[in-house]
């Protein structure tokens, strides 16, 4: 059996390959030739070719033919129609920003993706609301259209924001680097309150294979997936922080001026809830985590600490905007001062129900 796996170095990449090798797969991966993997095995083919064009996607294959597809890089929607006749299975990586209301929230009524948001949600409706999830609309039509058409059997997934080995954006590092430069406090857009999808990589590839592994199920299927457990932004540094031993305050700010942890929201997305209903994949497919959230959080941290990132604390310009995080926690601070200056009354809280301390009571103590 033959596979190709294209993209194939990226975060989840390594994973997939060697799960096909361990199904008995060969395996050959497609990219660019950028940047390779040590992670994966010498005796894996390279093919080198940019997946986001027609042409040099036709040039780099040839004349080759597969027994299974899985397209996690490129230009989706050429890759689906290059591999009519060439394989009789594809598995295609997509993500959520195809769903309404992700980055453009106020087209849905309540603002914001539905919670959970389920694989048949509503989708972009046009380029003017939203191009890129428009254009991932119109690629997943491409790829189930290829299938409905019987051209080959197709599977797609959304991807969440991946971290872990390789992992690309804030959804570590970011953090791990203002705790390396010995920072005391992290802006967050609404005090970190808001909940993302975050999947770890072994987690995700997994989703994949499970795909591999039960063809009939799969076969025209369109699943989200992520972590079991998810967490919201303020937890994830929480957890961050306690794996290396640090506290970071978290200073709530609007999201328009979270300006220096803006990336914690992908794509410049309003300040609202992602979390993508999982209940399909688990059902169909049986899935589960290869690694508990909480532990893949530590692992993540574990592998950044030995392949850290640039480092851009203290470089010219403050491209982490310190100074600017400075600020935001001295003008918070000064107002949680004044908020406590204003006379005020604290109610004690009770649980609404009646409590009698004795049998035969009308009304507890409380009158109720």
């Amino acid at each position: 059996m033959r596979a190709l796996v294209i993209g194939g170095t990226g975060p989840t990449g390594p994973h997939l390959v060697q799960g096909l090798l361990d199904r008995g797969y060969d395996v050959s991966i497609l990219h660019r030739g950028t940047h390779d993997s040590p992670l994966i095995p010498e005796s894996v083919t390279r093919i080198i070719g940019d997946p986001h064009f027609r042409e040099t996607l036709k040039d780099a294959l040839g004349d080759r033919r597969f027994d299974l597809v899985v397209a996690t890089y490129g230009r989706i929607r050429y890759i689906a129609d290059e591999m009519v006749g060439r394989t009789p299975r594809l598995i295609a990586i997509g993500g959520p920003p195809s769903y309404r209301g992700m980055v453009n929230a106020y087209v849905n009524t309540p603002y914001g993706m539905p919670l959970p948001t389920p694989e048949d949600a509503a989708r972009v409706d046009s380029e003017e609301e939203f191009r890129f999830g428009y254009l991932i609309r119109v690629t997943e039509d491409a790829v189930l259209g290829h299938h409905h058409a019987g051209d080959y059997e197709a599977t797609l997934f959304r991807y969440p924001v991946v971290y872990g080995m390789g992992g690309i954006g804030a959804s570590v590092w970011d953090v791990m680097e203002r705790v390396l430069d010995g920072r005391r406090h992290i802006p967050l857009a609404d005090g970190g309150q808001i909940a993302v999808t975050r999947g770890y990589t072994r987690n995700v590839a997994h989703s994949v294979l499970l795909a591999v592994d039960h063809p009939e199920q799969a076969a025209g299927q369109l699943y989200n997936c992520g972590d079991l457990q998810q967490f919201t932004a303020a937890q994830w540094v929480q957890l961050i922080c306690e794996v290396m031993g640090h506290e970071l305050e978290i200073i709530p700010v609007p999201a328009d001026m979270a300006w220096s942890t803006a990336d914690f929201l992908p794509l410049g997305s309003a300040p609202f809830h992602q979390l993508l209903d999982l209940h399909k994949i688990r059902a169909e497919l049986g899935y589960t985590d290869v690694v508990p959230a909480a532990d893949a959080v530590r692992l993540a941290v574990e592998w950044n600490l030995a392949h850290p990132g640039k480092r851009r604390g203290n470089d010219p310009g403050d491209p982490l905007q310190y100074a600017a995080e400075d600020a935001q926690a001295a003008l918070f601070h000064e107002y949680r001062r004044k908020l406590a200056e204003i006379p005020h009354v604290t109610h004690e809280v009770h649980h609404p129900y009646p409590h009698p301390k004795q049998p035969g009571l009308d009304r507890d103590h409380r009158r109720r």
